[in-house]
């Protein structure tokens, strides 16, 4: 009786989580698409335009990606060929899943090293130590601060305002900080490792025997396309 509790009450936190990922992610693409159509309306309608649409667009899509990239891994929704996996036996298969989450932490570590250097250089924080992966971090020196580097187009909106005694030394933007849409980088790829240690566990447990989508949902599609003699 405890452990179906349990287990419901994990259910429902995953469904919460999962409620919070594809709203984030459905936000993203509302605001892609209403930025853009109304950019298109304005130009050829009025010979005008939001000149801040692109760069917002820009930071919009790369956002969407970094959020979906770790969705995808946690859905099992990446596409791949398991020509090769097929043909092996199920000890054999779960061999090399397991092979390939492993090397899929090594390369989601690798980029959170990367992200979290670039990321830091606009926010005031040191880089990691180490050339492949963090060993620790990096002694800061006043000269490498960036934090003052904005975006090209965005404005700095008055709400935000109190970030600049905080980080920027009191001094106003005029443009958004690059560290407010770049943060993505190192969140996301934070996002990826997790979820990338998550699929290893879960092939660990036989919970899943594979990272990428299955050609077994390919088949129940066409199953049911399928005309009834």
């Amino acid at each position: 009786m405890q452990d179906t509790e349990h287990h419901n009450g994990k259910s429902r936190v995953s469904r919460f989580i999962d409620e919070i990922e594809e709203t984030i992610i459905a936000i993203i693409l509302a605001l892609m698409v209403t930025i853009t159509f109304i950019n298109v309306v304005l130009r050829y309608g009025f010979n005008s335009g939001l000149i801040w649409g692109l760069e917002m667009v820009t930071f919009l899509f790369a956002w969407l990606v970094l959020l979906g990239i770790s969705y995808a891994v946690k859905k099992k929704l990446h596409l791949g060929v398991d020509a090769l996996l097929n043909i092996c036996s199920a000890p054999s298969k779960r061999i090399l899943a397991l092979t390939a989450a492993i090397l899929c932490i090594l390369y989601a570590l690798l980029l959170f090293k990367g992200s979290w250097d670039y990321w830091a250089n606009f926010a005031n924080l040191p880089q990691t130590t180490g050339r492949w992966f963090p060993t620790g971090f990096e002694e800061m020196k006043r000269t490498s601060y960036r934090s003052w580097y904005e975006v090209i187009d965005i404005h700095m909106p008055d709400w935000l305002r109190w970030i600049e005694p905080l980080i920027n030394s009191g001094d106003s933007y005029e443009k958004i900080p690059r560290f407010i849409p770049y943060v993505m980088l190192p969140v996301g790829s934070a996002l990826l490792l997790l979820r990338c240690i998550q699929v290893m566990f879960k092939i660990i447990e036989g919970k899943q025997d594979s990272l990428i989508v299955s050609h077994e949902a390919e088949d129940r599609v066409e199953k049911i396309s399928e005309p009834e003699v």
